[in-house]
C-alpha cells in the first residue's frame, strides 16, 4: 500500500515517495529549552514518534533526527533573569524534555544535534550563501537577502510587500528591514563564537538548516513540526538551504496545537501545563492516549475533562486485554494489524479512524468473553495488541508494564502505611484493654480483604 501525507507545501494529501527506496528520513524541529515542557511541547514529539512507528511497521528503515536549540535569544534572556549561565538553563531544560519524551513513550530520535555543537556548519553555510549573493554582513552580522530568493514565502503563501518584519535588538545594517539574520553580531556579556565576520552567536534559523544539511544532506523525505514554526522559521529555513544549493525537504508535514480557551498553549500566556505536573495527576499512558491520538492536523483544547474521557476510553482498552490474559495467558501481537486499521494510517496517519478499528475489536473481544468463546477473544487481543503497539498505547509493553509495576509498588507502600497506622490504634486499644474497639478495628480490616496475625514482633497484615 502507499502511505499518504498531507504536504503542508503542496497544500494536499498526495502519495509519499520516498528519496531512497526503503528508506525515510525526517528532520523535527525540536526543543528551545529556555524552560521546561508543557503538554503542547510533547505533543509534537508525539505525533512524529507515531508517524515514525508506522513507517517503520511499514518496513522502512527510519532516520529520524530532533535537533536542540540551546542558544537562542530566550535563553539568554532567562540567563540574565536568572543570574545563571544560559548553558546551565539550556542543559537543565533539555533533560526535562528528553524525560518528558521518555516518560510518554517516544522512541529515542537517531540522533539529537545541539545547536552550539554545529556552529563549524553554519559559518559553511554562511560563506557559501554570501559567495552566491544570497546573504551579506553588515556590522559583524550577517544578513539573508530575502529579495535575493524567488521562492521566499511559498511555504506560507505570503507576499513579500505585504510582510512586516521590525528588526531585532542590535540588528542594524540591513539592506532591506525583512532581511532576516543568520548570525548575530556579539554583545557584552552573551556567549559569542570566532566566526570570519568577528563574534557572534547564530541566529535561530540557520541552526536548523546547518543541521538537516549535517545529518541528513542536500535533500530528505519529511520536516516536521508546530504550525507555528511555518513561518517565520521554517521559511526562512527552505531559503537557506535551497539558496545553499540544497534540494531540502520534499515533504512538510505540521501538526496542530493544544489549546486552552482557544489560544495555544504557551509559557508566555501563562496557560502552560508542565508535563512533570501532569505525570503526576495521570498515568503517562492516559496522557499519550490523550495527546496521540486526535488527528495531527487537529488542534486540542485542554480540559480535566477531556482527560478523564481518554482515561475512560483507554481503561475499556486495557479492561479487556487484562481480561483475556487472565483468562488466558499471554497472548502475543498479529504480525500484521487488520487491513482497516493499515488503511486509515496509510491516509495521513488518520489515527483517530485506526483507533475506533481498536474499539470494535475490543467491543467483538468482550462479548466473546461474555460467550466464554475463548479462541474469539484472543484472536482479537492478539490484533489489539498489534495495533496498540503501532501507537505506542500496548498496555503490556515492556515500558508500560515496568511502570504500572512500579506504581502498584508506590500504592502497596502507601496501603502499609495506612494499614500500620490502624494497627497502632488496635494495639494501643488493646493496651488500655479496649478489646472491644481493637476486635472492632481487625473485623474493619478483614472485610477490607485483609488479613491481621498477631505475632511476638507484632501484629502482620497480608492481602485475604
Amino acid at each position: 500500500m502507499t502511505i499518504r501525507l498531507y504536504d503542508t507545501d503542496a497544500r494536499q494529501v498526495r502519495d509519499f515517495i520516498p528519496l531512497v527506496p526503503g528508506c525515510v528520513s525526517i528532520y523535527l524541529c525540536g526543543a528551545t529549552v529556555q524552560a521546561a515542557p508543557h503538554i503542547g511541547h510533547i505533543r509534537s514529539g508525539l505525533n512524529f514518534d507515531i508517524m515514525r512507528r508506522w513507517f517503520e511497521y511499514r518496513g522502512y528503515d527510519v532516520t529520524f533526527i530532533r535537533n536542540v536549540t540551546d542558544i537562542d535569544d530566550k535563553i539568554i534572556t532567562k540567563s540574565a533573569e536568572q543570574g545563571r549561565p544560559w548553558w546551565s538553563i539550556g542543559y537543565e531544560n533539555e533533560r526535562a524534555f528528553n524525560s518528558g519524551y521518555d516518560v510518554l513513550g517516544c522512541l529515542p530520535p537517531t540522533y539529537e544535534p545541539r545547536a552550539t555543537g554545529h556552529i563549524t556548519e553554519m559559518v559553511e553555510m554562511m560563506r557559501g550563501l554570501i559567495e552566491r549573493g544570497h546573504a551579506y554582513e553588515a556590522d559583524g552580522n550577517v544578513y539573508f537577502d530575502v529579495r535575493s530568493y524567488d521562492g521566499y514565502l511559498s511555504l506560507s503563501n505570503q507576499e513579500l510587500d505585504n510582510l512586516l518584519q521590525p528588526s531585532g535588538e542590535g540588528e542594524t545594517g540591513k539592506r532591506d528591514p525583512r532581511d532576516f539574520a543568520m548570525w548575530k553580531a556579539v554583545k557584552p556579556g552573551e556567549p559569542s563564537w570566532e566566526t570570519p565576520w568577528g563574534r557572534g552567536r547564530p541566529g535561530w534559523h540557520l541552526e536548523c538548516s546547518a543541521m538537516a544539511h549535517k545529518y541528513l544532506g542536500s535533500a530528505f523525505d519529511i520536516h516536521g513540526g508546530g504550525l507555528d514554526l511555518i513561518f517565520p522559521h521554517h521559511e526562512n529555513e527552505i531559503a537557506q538551504a535551497k539558496a545553499f544549493g540544497d534540494d531540502f525537504a520534499s515533504y512538510w508535514v505540521h501538526n496542530a496545537w493544544v489549546t486552552m480557551s482557544g489560544e495555544k498553549m504557551s509559557k508566555s500566556l501563562g496557560n502552560s501545563v508542565l508535563v512533570s505536573e501532569m505525570t503526576k495527576r495521570w498515568r503517562p499512558i492516559v496522557l499519550r492516549y490523550y495527546l496521540g491520538t486526535p488527528h495531527y492536523r487537529s488542534m486540542i483544547e485542554y480540559s480535566e475533562d477531556a482527560l478523564r474521557e481518554a482515561e475512560s476510553a483507554f481503561a475499556r482498552i486495557e479492561g479487556f486485554v487484562q481480561r483475556v490474559v487472565e483468562k488466558a495467558g499471554p497472548v502475543e501481537p498479529a504480525a500484521e494489524v487488520p487491513l482497516s486499521f493499515a488503511e486509515a494510517m496509510d491516509d495521513d496517519l488518520g489515527v483517530p479512524q485506526a483507533l475506533a478499528i481498536v474499539h470494535t475489536a475490543v467491543r467483538q473481544g468482550n462479548s466473546a468473553l461474555g460467550a466464554d468463546d475463548k479462541e474469539t477473544a484472543v484472536a482479537r487481543l492478539s490484533e489489539v495488541r498489534a495495533m496498540l503497539g503501532v501507537l505506542g498505547l500496548d498496555p503490556l509493553d515492556e515500558q508500560w508494564a515496568a511502570e504500572d509495576g512500579e506504581r502498584s509498588a508506590d500504592l502497596h507502600g502507601v496501603v502499609d502505611s495506612l494499614v500500620r497506622l490502624v494497627l497502632e490504634q488496635r494495639q494501643a486499644a488493646r493496651a488500655r484493654r479496649d478489646f472491644a474497639t481493637a476486635d472492632a478495628i481487625r473485623d474493619q480490616l478483614q472485610q477490607s480483604g485483609l488479613e491481621i496475625t498477631d505475632t511476638p514482633e507484632g501484629p502482620k497484615w497480608s492481602l485475604g
